[in-house]
């Protein structure tokens, strides 16, 4: 299987590739593979050069990073706290990253767009701490934490609403931000997560040897050396991030980080050397996938991606509690 796995590695990359090219072929004007690659690489005054190049590029480049954020986010998350169910939507992350996104357009409006993805993540950290707190009182289990991070998202997305309603004419700026879907975002929203979201990815490399000893349990990490608490905040600070750079980009788009990472593993083994990189492959291929039947299913209208990731996900969710119930 150690020799197979390279090739996985490859087999995901060219995932990755292949979804980027449908994506980009893909819309309300189909184009063929070949007229894609020759528009890409001899840009050009026609209007499919145009397309490409201004619309459906950097919306595809967008949906490959934030599913490969909300992957590896999702395996950081997972793997630190020892719970299969941990992900960035169910902890409540993402709930509270569009919280402190909506708070920042109705009460900042003159805030700059650099200062998202910031807020996002102070606003994931509360709520996964929020999460953490209530289930640890309760007796800290992988169901009671998750349920106790549902309660978190439900409460954030209760303040949001209640934020729209209030302040109706203000947030409806955030609106574009918060709607679960990268349809329409350019160049600008790309260069405004990228570096966020391309450090969280390499950092999440860096710390996967970390994430290893702390997968062991606390005791023995503590045996190995491990700066456990230490750690254990590093690799959390990271999975927030990845979240909350995807989040203030595409929205919340719930379960990404709950299908991958389990993929993930499946497919590379409990290493996180090897998971890591994986999580990330499988998590830009699926999001950009998703998108794309976002855009088919009720063309030339589109549904938000969102919507077609949680069909998927919540059968997935009940599928893997009802497991997790039994053992």
């Amino acid at each position: 299987m150690s020799r197979a796995r390279p090739l996985l590695l490859l087999l995901g990359v060219a995932l990755v590739l292949a979804a980027l090219l449908a994506s980009l072929a893909t819309g309300v004007t189909a184009l063929a593979p070949g007229r894609v690659w020759s528009v890409l690489l001899h840009p050009d005054s026609s209007t499919d050069s145009l397309v490409v190049q201004t619309l459906r590029l950097p919306r595809t480049l967008v949906a490959v990073l934030a599913g490969a954020g909300l992957g590896v986010s999702g395996l950081l998350l997972q793997g630190v706290t020892r719970n299969p169910l941990a992900d960035p939507g169910i902890l409540g992350v993402e709930a509270g990253g569009a919280l402190a996104i909506l708070v920042m357009v109705v009460f900042f409006p003159a805030a700059p767009a650099a200062a998202f993805v910031p807020a996002a993540f102070l606003g994931g950290a509360l709520a996964a701490f929020l999460a953490y707190g209530v289930a640890r009182q309760a007796g800290l289990t992988p169901l009671r934490l998750a349920l106790a991070g549902v309660a978190v998202a439900s409460l954030a997305g209760a303040a949001s609403r209640s934020l729209q309603l209030l302040w109706e004419e203000r947030a409806q700026a955030a609106l574009f931000a918060l709607s679960g879907s990268v349809a329409g975002r350019g160049w600008p929203q790309l260069a405004q997560v990228a570096p966020w979201l391309l450090g969280g990815l390499l950092a999440a490399l860096l710390l996967a040897p970390r994430l290893n000893v702390l997968a062991l349990g606390d005791a023995v990490a503590r045996g190995l050396g491990a700066r456990t608490e230490r750690d254990s905040a590093l690799v959390t600070g990271v999975g927030v991030l990845l979240a909350a750079g995807s989040v203030s980009v595409a929205g919340p788009i719930g379960f990404v980080g709950l299908i991958v990472p389990h993929a993930a593993r499946a497919l590379m083994g409990p290493d996180h050397r090897l998971s890591v990189p994986m999580g990330a492959l499988l998590g830009g291929a699926f999001l950009t996938t998703a998108d794309i039947a976002a855009r088919l299913v009720d063309r030339p209208a589109e549904t938000p991606v969102g919507i077609l990731v949680a069909a998927v996900g919540a059968p997935f969710f009940v599928l893997l509690a009802r497991r997790l119930g039994r053992h």
